[in-house]
């Protein structure tokens, strides 16, 4: 795959790159609002302005996609390509590094003067609709976009662990913003569930600004004490 984009001119790699972001976005509000028709939830219509957002953060997503290619073609990102053990392993790694890495920049952001200037803006939406998973402000969304290129940049991690990482995050921020929490008490105390950032503990979040600034798990704010139920 990166091999065939690096044959092609700049102008197909933006436009490859572009539809490739919108095809994620439309397949995750598509998921999200399935799942709210299937339990019979209330279908809000997003506001002009959450569109408006959500395609200018299409538009920044394109550029850190199209940066991060570029670095992988000046051999400043590597990737592995084999089919073997490492694809599990590495995707674990990088599903709790950056994890970690999100939950030290939520965290900051919420204790500076950034989140009165950028963060608030997410922070309007405390009952939380699928589409605002990309309402974000425009520095915010480059801030993340840099910080995933900087944990992919060091070190050498399965291309395919990757892909599953990416799939797995969409489907992560689908789930944390419905509005409500799609596993019962009992799925939620499973061991398997037990340490992960269900949409409930997000919408937490979102009602409680000091508390819950994970997104995968809940590991970290357990850990730190920065964790409310």
């Amino acid at each position: 795959m990166l091999h065939f984009l690096s044959k092609q001119s700049s102008f197909n790699l933006w436009t490859i790159f572009l539809i490739e972001n919108l095809l994620v976005t439309f397949l995750a509000l598509l998921f999200g609002w399935a799942i709210l028709k299937l339990l019979n939830k209330p279908i809000k219509a997003a506001t002009v302005n959450e569109w408006f957002i959500c395609i200018l953060t299409n538009l920044i997503n394109t550029c850190i996609t199209y940066l991060g290619f570029w670095l992988w073609d000046k051999v400043y990102i590597e990737f592995s390509f084999d089919l073997n053990w490492r694809i599990l392993s590495d995707f674990l790694a990088v599903f709790l590094l950056m994890d970690l890495a999100m939950y030290i920049f939520h965290y900051f952001i919420h204790h500076s003067v950034i989140y009165k200037v950028i963060h608030r803006f997410h922070h309007k939406y405390e009952n939380p609709l699928p589409i605002d998973l990309f309402v974000l402000h425009p520095l915010e969304t480059v801030s993340f976009g840099l910080l995933w290129l900087t944990v992919i940049s060091i070190y050498s991690f399965n291309f395919y662990a990757i892909l599953i990482y990416l799939t797995v995050n969409v489907g992560f921020g689908i789930i944390g913003h419905l509005g409500f929490e799609p596993f019962s008490n009992k799925m939620r105390n499973l061991l398997m569930f037990k340490y992960l950032g269900t949409s409930s503990f997000h919408h937490t979040h979102h009602l409680d600004v000091k508390h819950n600034f994970g997104f995968y798990t809940n590991v970290w704010d357990k850990l730190f004490n920065t964790y409310k139920d």
